[in-house]
């Protein structure tokens, strides 16, 4: 599997790409704006999209859902059912940081820990990570040893937890049961900032020091 990341909006969030080599066939993971250019860096790579994956209902993850969703003919998917009172509050989330106007709407499908989604010769796994938010999810690929973790787990730092239905206990438990477990050597691409891995973030970053 492949991947490229696209930094969108004013809050550079990580717009992720994951394309099979052999096919070409791809997700888009958390389009949070700009359409037109994430169109355009599609075109570019030939890539043939089959998904767009959301890992939960923040504005700046999901406010080029639809968009994409018009232009390409897909479905929107993800991402846990926990996470509707976010996609419903779109248009005032879209006016309180100052963003052109965001319909709410509801994705073809909610995602369910453990589900698993295909596009050409990769399989993702889903993981219920709540904790940031209530439904959000984390898409893991085995085989490449990769994880798109949105605002779960950062370089050096955790998701936020003082936005509406976020839950600090619940985000650790979160990141210890279910990212740690993946090993050292998983690389993760997170919402924001930089890529980090298992290893790095279980020795060094501070919110995860403590114990359970």
């Amino acid at each position: 599997m492949n991947y490229h990341i696209l930094p969108v909006t004013a809050f550079q969030q990580n717009c992720t790409l994951f394309w099979c080599e052999r096919t070409r066939r791809a997700a888009i993971i958390d389009p949070g704006g700009e359409p037109a250019q994430l169109l355009a860096l599609i075109a570019e790579l030939k890539l043939q999209p089959e998904h767009i994956l959301l890992t939960h209902g923040h504005l700046d993850h999901v406010g080029a859902s639809v968009a994409l969703a018009t232009a390409l003919a897909l479905p929107i998917t993800g991402p846990h059912h926990d996470d509707a009172f976010l996609l419903e509050t779109l248009p005032m989330q879209s006016q309180m940081f100052g963003f052109s106007p965001v319909a709410a709407f509801a994705p073809a499908r909610w995602l369910n820990h453990g589900d698993t989604l295909t596009f050409g010769d990769v399989q993702l796994e889903v993981l219920h990570c709540p904790g940031h938010t209530p439904g959000h999810v984390v898409f893991v690929n085995t085989q490449s040893q990769l994880a798109q973790v949105g605002d779960v787990l950062f370089r050096g730092a955790i998701g936020r937890t003082d936005l509406p239905r976020g839950n600090h206990r619940q985000l650790l438990d979160s990141i210890r049961h279910f990212l740690l477990p993946l090993g050292d050597d998983f690389r993760f691409i997170p919402g924001h900032g930089a890529m980090s891995t298992i290893g790095h973030e279980r020795r060094t970053n501070p919110f995860l020091a403590s114990k359970p």
